[in-house]
């Protein structure tokens, strides 16, 4: 049987689709970067916390920043990869917002600079247009696949 098919979406949920991993990263983007802070605003056991913690400074998503030197204290820090994660976090929000929650049973709203609600948008970098399932075709770029599966060999 062959592997499955190579896949940027399963590499990266290998590192975040651990249970917690995207909700570290949702405490550190909303500046809760200290060990106790992210226990309690997760709810994580402080053991599941600290190897997600590490995994996610050994992929460079997060930074570990000392705040304390006695007792020595860490805080961590999104890096430019986990600041790229942002927008991932905000859609998945807008997501749970629309379908699993009832009207105004928000939980959070992220207000823009401007000073309006942020609501994502996916759009072309080229075109600007919004991106549209109807809009889209894949190309695989992997040996031995396409858009329905392995290549006979």
């Amino acid at each position: 049987m062959k592997d499955a098919r190579p896949c940027s979406i399963a590499d990266a949920l290998a590192l975040v689709g651990e249970k917690y991993s995207l909700l570290v990263l949702r405490e550190v983007c909303l500046g809760n970067g200290r060990f106790d802070q992210l226990v309690r605003n997760i709810g994580a056991p402080r053991d599941i916390l600290a190897t997600r913690l590490r995994r996610l400074v050994e992929a460079g998503v997060l930074e570990k920043v000392a705040y304390s030197e006695r007792p020595q204290r860490f805080q961590y820090r999104p890096t430019q990869a986990g600041l790229e994660l942002e927008p991932v976090l905000m859609t998945l929000m807008a997501w749970g917002d629309r379908h699993l929650r009832k009207g105004d049973d928000r939980p959070m709203v992220i207000e823009h600079v401007c000073g309006h609600e942020m609501l994502p948008v996916v759009t072309c970098a080229a075109c600007g247009d919004q991106v549209r399932h109807a809009d889209l075709t894949a190309h695989p770029q992997a040996p031995g696949w396409t858009t329905t599966g392995p290549t006979a060999a």
